[in-house]
């Protein structure tokens, strides 16, 4: 008798390896939170060189399409990019300086104009306040001592000059090296394993640095309308606020109208006027609502595939674990991390489950 061919088993993974793949999912995502919670400080400078870079090259890649600036050989492009962005991270740190200084001088004249505006609002309805009630005010408050609050502003700008150096040194480096970037992959993974990883760093190219780019441009939008609107009324330190709204435009939903918030509450305190506070209230509200119904749904489109909720969950995500820089990098960090998992099989279904558009993912799926 003729044996017969070997039987071939097949083996589909069950319910025990899906119960494996989420448990391994969870223990490494709570590895990597608390990686990230204690290597903030050394951490935190790198990712906003890495998403500067994005910029920078998006940048870098525009000057190449201009006629005359064009010509330059890409070296000299970067170069000129960088020194743009050197330039522009000392401004916006002279502005900070000089903004924390004059407003430590002129703080009792808004406490001035507070009190005066409390005292004729009563007034106008009849009522007649004590001539110690601002005393009684301050001292039903927590004990506040300015040289306190000063130390912690100045220790709070020497934190952010150092972390300013340290994002400008790495972000240099990073765009000398990203011409031979292509070439270490090649080298680190010498099977298909290279056309994978580039596939991924293209995407992530493409997705992130096209969204920031237009952010970008949105932002700087946003942030002269504002200027604008400030010189006009007169608000002090506008240049600043204006600085502080565009940056803030990067934090979804909320960060836009948290950014007009701070102007309008120096605008009170230094006019005195509520008329002029709502005029300045209602201007720059506008231009937020025109800037994100209108203007930034049609130029950015769906460069970054998340669905709304989850761009809420993981904007309070990043916030606690790294405050306002988190907020400011939610959507570009976990853009990334999306496209990293749609990359594995085994993965893949988490990067679904963030996406608001599944037609790519069904596309490739037939």
């Amino acid at each position: 008798m003729q044996p017969g061919p070997p039987i071939r088993h097949t083996f589909s993974p069950g319910p025990g390896a899906a119960i494996r793949t989420i448990a391994a999912t969870v223990v490494l995502a709570a590895v990597t939170g608390w990686l990230l919670v204690i290597g903030k400080d050394f951490l935190l400078p790198i990712v906003i060189a890495v998403i500067s870079v994005y910029v920078l090259t998006a940048a870098s890649a525009w000057l190449g399409r201009q006629p005359v600036i064009g010509r330059l050989p890409e070296i000299a492009r970067r170069s000129f990019v960088l020194l743009g962005f050197v330039g522009v991270i000392t401004v916006f740190g002279s502005v900070v300086v000089s903004t924390a200084q004059e407003l430590q001088t002129r703080l009792p004249l808004y406490i001035g104009n507070l009190r005066r505006m409390v005292e004729e609002t009563a007034a106008s309805f009849g009522a007649s306040l004590p001539e110690d009630w601002a005393a009684r005010t301050m001292a039903a408050l927590p004990p506040v001592s300015l040289q306190d609050l000063l130390s912690l502003l100045l220790s709070s700008l020497g934190s952010l000059a150092g972390t300013i150096f340290m994002v400008v040194i790495y972000a240099m480096f990073l765009m000398s090296e990203r011409a031979g970037f292509a070439h270490k992959i090649d080298a680190a993974f010498p099977d298909d394993r290279a056309a994978l990883t580039h596939d991924t760093v293209r995407r992530i190219n493409r997705s992130i640095g096209d969204y920031l780019a237009i952010k970008t441009l949105i932002n700087i939008v946003l942030a002269v309308m504002c200027l604008a609107i400030l010189l006009v009324f007169g608000v002090d330190f506008a240049l600043f606020w204006a600085i502080v709204i565009g940056l803030l435009n990067y934090i979804p939903y909320v960060g836009s109208y948290l950014g007009v918030a701070f102007p309008v509450m120096l605008t009170l305190a230094q006019t005195g006027s509520v008329g002029v506070t709502l005029l300045v209230t209602a201007l720059l509200i506008l231009v937020q609502t025109w800037v994100g119904n209108v203007l930034e749904p049609r130029v950015v489109g769906r460069k970054v595939n998340m669905s709304p909720f989850v761009v809420l969950v993981t904007l309070t995500f990043w916030t606690l674990l790294w405050g306002i820089p988190g907020a400011i990098l939610s959507v570009p960090l976990t853009s990334m991390i999306a496209i990293v998992l749609a990359a594995f099989p085994q993965t893949r279904p988490i990067a679904v489950l963030l996406a608001e558009d599944v037609s790519a993912f069904e596309e490739r799926q037939a």
